[in-house]
């Protein structure tokens, strides 16, 4: 397609006629030549709201956008309502792909019950790759936001779910022929479908219904990423036993196979949480099928420690995704 913004025809049969997802809070949504979303707020509530790009992949780019921002809301304790998309083209897309990538933002909306409510559409040559930039909206009552501060020395540290999901689904599907010509492809095509369990919604609701004192969906810099911002964003130490981590077999093969690791490799599907009945969360978790691991507790202090069995070491401040090194 031409450089510049999306002609009109294009825009209203590839895009805006491929988003029909709509909550009643959003008064005024999408549609040509509008370019603002109005959204009602109820008298006790407040809205949340997050902005992530999307870089780190390109095969289902356009979902994988919609659980990275809902994800973002869910840690704060709010309830995704809408978001906004500006989505980057380069010139060798084509209208089937833009309707595609849509139509898979649409999808994801509809199973999250989120609205798109707007944004913007343009072919420019400034990208080399799809890019996709996100602002989420969410609500919550008021004084109900949960916020990382609420993280207090000697509350419990979980972890849902595995750690490194997102790495490990983005590369098995990046590098799908050359990891099935070293393991098995049934391996190989359990880790690309772990992209079904990126949404943290779930443990969100329950963990928020349960009590918590804080929350951090596990994204860039993987878990030992989440872990130092936790502490700093609380002022708080940790302890936190690296054996406790949970993480599939899929996701340790596949870095082996790259020398990655897996501590710090895109983990979005994962949620930290803080909380002063540990315990008692993780019970609620696996109840309600979420698996859930206690992996140690907040401290007096500032020292961030890890232990490997009779190995102690010390969290570092967090440096760049490993998948950025290996894609």
């Amino acid at each position: 397609m031409k450089i510049g913004k999306l002609p009109e025809q294009v825009l209203l049969r590839s895009v805006l006629k491929q988003v029909g997802h709509r909550r009643e809070e959003v008064l005024m949504g999408p549609g040509v030549g509008q370019d603002c979303a109005v959204l009602a707020l109820g008298p006790d509530e407040v809205f949340v709201m997050s902005a992530d790009p999307i870089t780190g992949t390109v095969k289902d780019i356009g979902s994988h956008s919609i659980h990275i921002t809902a994800n973002d809301l869910a840690a704060s304790g709010a309830e995704p309502v809408g978001v906004m998309l500006t989505v980057l083209l380069p010139e060798e897309t084509d209208e089937p792909q833009l309707r595609a990538m849509v139509q898979d933002v649409e999808a994801a909306c509809r199973a999250l019950n989120i609205e798109v409510l707007g944004g913007h559409t343009e072919i420019t040559n400034v990208v080399k790759q799809p890019l996709i930039s996100v602002a989420g909206v969410g609500k919550v009552k008021k004084g109900q936001a949960v916020l990382t501060n609420g993280l207090k020395p000697g509350h419990d540290l979980i972890v849902t779910k595995w750690i490194a999901l997102e790495g490990t689904s983005i590369i098995a599907k990046e590098r799908e022929a050359e990891l099935k010509k070293v393991l098995p492809e049934e391996f190989v095509d359990t880790a690309k479908r772990f992209d079904r369990y990126l949404s943290v919604l779930p443990e969100s609701r329950i963990a928020v219904a349960h009590g918590v004192s804080a929350m951090h969906d596990i994204t860039e810099g993987g878990i030992f990423g989440a872990l130092w911002e936790f502490g700093e964003g609380a002022g708080v130490g940790l302890d936190v036993d690296l054996k406790k981590i949970p993480i599939r077999q899929e996701s340790v093969e596949v870095c082996e196979r790259y020398g990655l690791n897996p501590y710090m490799l895109m983990s979005s599907g994962s949620m930290l949480i803080g909380t002063s009945r540990g315990a008692a969360l993780v019970c609620e978790l696996e109840r309600a099928g979420i698996p859930a691991a206690l992996i140690g507790q907040a401290t007096d202090g500032r020292e961030r420690i890890l232990r490997g069995g009779e190995e102690i070491r010390y969290l570092d401040r967090p440096q760049s995704d490993e998948l950025y090194r290996l894609l």
